[in-house]
């Protein structure tokens, strides 16, 4: 039986495990790289092997940055009174890319998923609720931006609640429905995501 050479199998094994990469494709992007030359490979590499190097955590928003805190939550002309609460990272660079939104972001870093352990306590919920009841921040509205799926619609009803509790005098508004159910913000186009945020509404 023909077998791959073992530094090939292991680079198609590696490739499979990313999400969205099914074996095919694994086998698609290494026969790719070994038609390219070492330059591009090494540079890959290089890229690969420092990937987490200079990356942080903003200790406001908890987005992804190099300097903490980030550029937007220390960017004078954002206003602060604007909370948008998104999953992930990815979520709040879809956003901004429309230039539509001048507020700050808030990364909760997953929604609520039972099926897979992920419960309240591995979110970054308290911090927001630190945000909100913060008297210096004066926060005037909540946008509720996860992403409209089954698990994403449950987040932001246990947000809702949260918030009307902890401050009943923020405004809590969601996205409008000009985001497809089951979708993920960071594939939608700018347009849409526009709209989403031009329609959004009370919660």
């Amino acid at each position: 039986m023909t077998k791959l050479p073992s530094s090939i199998e292991k680079l198609i094994n590696e490739f499979s495990k990313l999400p969205g990469i099914g074996q095919k494709t694994a086998q698609r992007l290494a026969f790719y790289l070994l038609k390219k030359d070492n330059i591009d490979i090494n540079a890959l590499s290089f890229a690969i092997a420092n990937l987490k190097l200079g990356v942080v955590f903003c200790s406001v928003c908890h987005n992804m940055v190099e300097t903490d805190p980030c550029a937007t939550c220390t960017d004078p002309q954002r206003d602060k009174s604007i909370i948008c609460v998104v999953e992930e990272p990815l979520d709040a660079l879809a956003i901004d890319r429309t230039s539509q939104f001048k507020g700050v972001f808030h990364i909760l870093g997953g929604v609520l998923n039972p099926l897979e352990g992920i419960g309240p306590e591995d979110l970054k919920i308290n911090d927001l609720l630190a945000r909100i009841t913060n008297h210096e921040s004066r926060i005037k509205e909540i946008i509720l931006a996860t992403n409209p799926s089954l698990e994403g619609e449950t987040t932001a009803m246990h947000l809702s609640k949260l918030i009307k509790s902890t401050n009943p005098e923020v405004k809590i508004t969601r996205l409008a429905r000009g985001l497809p159910m089951g979708g993920d913000l960071e594939y939608a186009d700018d347009i849409t995501l526009t709209r989403a945020l031009e329609g959004r509404r009370e919660f």
